[in-house]
Formats: C-alpha cells, structure tokens, sequence
C-alpha cells in the first residue's frame, strides 16, 4: 500500500476516518438488528471485535492527520464523517425512516467545521 503513502496528508486521514468509522458504526449498531436474541454482553463482545478494526485505523488517521491539524480539527473531521457513514447505515442497513433531523444535525456539523477551520 504504498501509493496510500504519496496521497497528501488530508486525504490520508479523511481516508482512514472514513474507514474506521465503517467500523465503529457496525461495532456500535449492527448489533440492533442482528443480535437482538443475544445477551447484551455476547453482543458488547463482537462489538469490540469489531471496533479492534475501528481502533487500527483510527488512531494511524489521527496521528497522520495531527502533522497538519490540531486536535480540534481532527475531532471535528471525525465528528463529520460520523454523520456522513451514520446515515446512510441507518437508512439502508437498519432501514431507519428519514428525518429532516439529519440535515439539521449536518448544519450544525458544518456550523462546528466553519469555525475549527476558518483562522486554518
């Protein structure tokens, strides 16, 4: 993976955010509509196999992305793309109704991106 190497850095850590987030969101919510005859507990355990993944792409993006964002920045990136994998899982995986709240929460969001980036 080499040529993942000589992309600049924003896109690197947007990559990898992306990635783990896939991760995270299954960790966190697949659940629901898999293991709902399971204890919570055999369902915490596969949760946290699956966010080992979350977690080996996760903090590789952050420290890639900390040579060119601050900390703030990089919890705002995370907090989007969050939001942008969240949705999409929530309408076609668990078939979730869509809510204007969505677009709502995505203002917001880009409310939170305008002012961790504007003095950038």
């Amino acid at each position: 993976m080499s040529w993942f190497h000589t992309l600049p850095v924003p896109l690197q850590t947007i990559a990898l955010l992306a990635a783990s987030n896939v991760f995270m969101t299954f960790a966190w919510y697949a659940h629901l509509k898999n293991m709902g005859s399971f204890p919570w507990w055999a369902a915490a355990l596969a949760s946290w196999g699956i966010a080992l993944f979350e977690y080996l792409l996760q903090v590789p993006a952050n420290r890639i992305g900390h040579a060119e964002f601050s900390v703030a920045q990089l919890k705002i990136m995370q907090e989007v793309i969050t939001l942008s994998v969240f949705v999409p899982f929530a309408l076609l995986y668990l078939h979730e109704p869509l809510k204007w709240d969505y677009l709502w929460a995505g203002l917001c969001l880009m409310g939170a991106v305008y002012f961790m980036f504007r003095g950038a």
